[in-house]
């Protein structure tokens, strides 16, 4: 397997690594309420909102994330180039989580950049694809 398609792979986990603090926000709460537990998210503050909040934006983003990679398999274009943007885009996605659970703003604004970038730069890799290979 490709070192995109590892990326990608690593992504789709990190949305369920995002939800950890939010099941443990509403266990909190007196537990989870399986029952109706989008109604007892929307009551969560704080790291609980937070962490909800990064995994909702982690299923937004890996959408992006997948496709360019496909794109980018697909037209057949590879290189040190593609994969370097699938590395960085995994590990902006970890930094922007653990800036979003410390409640850094700016920070997690930045890497969010830096991750939208890596996505919109894969989708438009076969434009560029005699430079790579």
């Amino acid at each position: 397997m490709s070192i995109p398609f590892w990326c990608v792979l690593i992504c789709g986990l990190l949305i369920f690594v995002a939800r950890v603090p939010v099941t443990k926000a509403m266990k909190e709460q007196g537990g989870y309420n399986n029952h109706l537990p989008r109604q007892q998210q929307a009551q969560l503050s704080g790291l609980g909102a937070r962490a909800l909040a990064a995994h909702q934006n982690s299923f937004e983003a890996f959408i992006l994330f997948a496709v360019g990679v496909l794109m980018a398999h697909t037209t057949q274009t590879a290189g040190w180039l593609i994969d370097g943007l699938a590395v960085v885009f995994v590990v902006a996605r970890v930094i922007y989580l653990l800036c979003y659970w410390a409640d850094l703003a700016w920070q997690r604004s930045l890497v969010w950049c830096i991750g939208l970038v890596c996505s919109l730069l894969l989708m438009l890799s076969p434009t560029f694809r005699s430079v790579l290979l």
